[in-house]
């Protein structure tokens, strides 16, 4: 693959979203070719994912342990580090990496593939909600309490439940009564 074809491609490409995916493919890809683990997208970039962009982040949080691998390819890429996040002015995108992994083996994906072979792993939705119940409860984020109420409507047939309530039963989580209250609503 010719690495700065691809850059051109990402900058060239209307969709925010789609200029965040397209760069974790191409990081990913990088990282592959060393023979490493590939990242996932977690935080506002996997909610603007699921939302289908009714909710924007501007840069892309990731969920990565291998942080001295992560951190040659985005130099190679052209990403600069300014505090937390890398950022690349020319393809005006910001990548931060809150989390070294997701908790738990058992985490469900979500792979989006492109065209030309590549992909990206994004967390699971219901992961996703109880990241967002949690912030909501915890640290009393307005907008987080409504984006996890749109993801549980949006996706209320196709989630997993049982994985659901066992996470939000957690101790270190303690939304289910918030959970079970969302559901509640939608039953109506």
């Amino acid at each position: 693959m010719n690495v700065q074809n691809f850059l051109d491609k990402i900058k060239n490409t209307e969709s925010p979203l789609k200029k965040q995916l397209l760069t974790v493919a191409l990081v990913n890809s990088l990282l592959e070719d060393k023979g490493k683990d590939v990242p996932v997208i977690i935080g506002g970039c996997a909610l603007s994912y699921y939302s289908r962009e009714v909710y924007f982040t501007a840069d892309i949080d990731l969920a990565y342990a291998d942080r001295e691998a992560l951190n040659d390819i985005l130099l190679t890429i052209g990403f600069k580090k300014e505090g937390r996040y890398w950022i690349s002015e020319s393809l005006k995108l910001a990548v931060e990496v809150p989390a070294p992994a997701l908790t738990g083996e058992d985490s469900p994906l979500e792979i989006v593939e492109f065209d030309d072979g590549l992909s990206c792993r994004i967390i699971g939705v219901e992961d996703l909600i109880i990241d967002r119940l949690n912030s909501c409860k915890h640290w009393k984020y307005e907008i987080d309490c409504e984006m996890a109420e749109l993801l549980v409507q949006k996706y209320a047939e196709n989630l997993d439940w049982q994985y659901l309530e066992r996470q939000a039963a957690k101790p270190d989580n303690n939304v289910l009564i918030e959970l079970s209250d969302i559901r509640r609503e939608i039953d109506k």
